[in-house]
């Protein structure tokens, strides 16, 4: 396995088949374990009830075992984990650690989590509210916030569930979205990113409606952009804590980094159609293997690799 994180002094630890390296004095961390089920659908569980769900996924490590995520939990309450790292090993199942959140405030409602390009080990989080953290893995069991943001043109009702980083052309761009719900559509927002200032340029916004799912819709429930310049999203109803549940992914044009805003196809093109589960992560990396990531709140979350993201 490929680790990210190389500073510092590390000792190398085994823990329920998941190979890590910790610090030589880090303190115990909670681990979950080793997660077996999975469904005739491809679909690996990892954790059971709401506090379990995931709501944003970005690629730590490619390796012979498996492939390593690091996820975002939308929690809300003090002692509930924000962020995890998984392993998931097809055919078999997933291994899961708690990574610890370092900052001078806990997140409420963590809603997407991204890679910083050509940045490894550090990553962008984002809040419902609008309110985002850059980040960095200071160990694989530790990830420290080292500067904080605010997305331009919050506005009263929004809710952030899609944030995501894509270099094009030579310019960093960022993508973020307001969910939307049924007739309200979702609004796709691209802008370049100054990323030593952490400073926006001016924005263009799209909106956006989706076909399925057609009830309780949520038209942008993550989105991400492809090593080509696709930019997908996911799409999932939402009618309640206990479901039924349906998610689609759907690709919606490719990014124009002179804009920058989205040059968009026709309509959102389905790309794929994920019963019974609600999608709210998807990472791509160099195409294959993409993993989505699922908020099923009381049925907890689960992750599966997909093809989707193939240019």
């Amino acid at each position: 396995m490929r680790i990210l994180c190389t500073g510092g002094r590390l000792g190398v630890t085994v823990l329920l088949g998941l190979t890590l390296a910790v610090p030589a004095s880090a303190a115990p961390v909670a681990i979950v374990a080793a997660v077996t089920s999975r469904a005739p659908d491809g679909w690996l569980r990892t954790g059971e009830g709401i506090t379990a769900g995931i709501s944003g996924t970005a690629l730590l490590a490619l390796g012979p075992e498996g492939t390593e995520v690091l996820v975002a939990h939308d929690n809300k309450r003090p002692g509930e984990r924000r962020l995890s790292r998984i392993l998931l090993t097809p055919g078999s199942g997933t291994r899961t650690a708690e990574v610890r959140w370092i900052g001078d405030r806990l997140p409420v409602d963590l809603e997407a989590l991204g890679e910083v390009p050509d940045r490894p080990g550090e990553f962008v989080a984002l809040e419902s509210s609008g309110r985002g953290y850059h980040l960095r893995l200071q160990d694989d069991f530790t990830a420290r916030v080292v500067r904080e943001f605010t997305v331009p043109g919050v506005a009263a009702g929004d809710n952030y569930e899609g944030f995501t980083l894509t270099r094009r052309a030579g310019r960093l761009i960022a993508l973020w979205a307001h969910r939307g719900q049924d007739e309200d559509p979702a609004l796709l927002h691209t802008a370049l990113l100054d990323w030593p200032r952490l400073s926006f340029g001016p924005r263009h916004t799209t909106s956006v409606r989706v076909a399925f799912p057609r009830e309780n819709v949520r038209h942008i429930s993550d989105l991400e952009v492809t090593p080509g310049g696709r930019v997908l999203v996911t799409s999932a109803s939402d009618p309640g804590d206990d479901g039924p549940f349906d998610s689609a992914v759907h690709d919606i044009g490719r990014v124009d980094p002179y804009g920058p805003r989205l040059a968009a196809s026709l309509g959102p093109a389905l790309a794929g159609t994920f019963p019974g589960h609600k999608i709210e992560a998807l990472t791509c990396d160099g195409g294959v293997p993409g993993v989505l990531g699922t908020d099923d709140e009381n049925a907890g979350g689960s992750v599966r690799t997909t093809s989707v993201c193939r240019d």
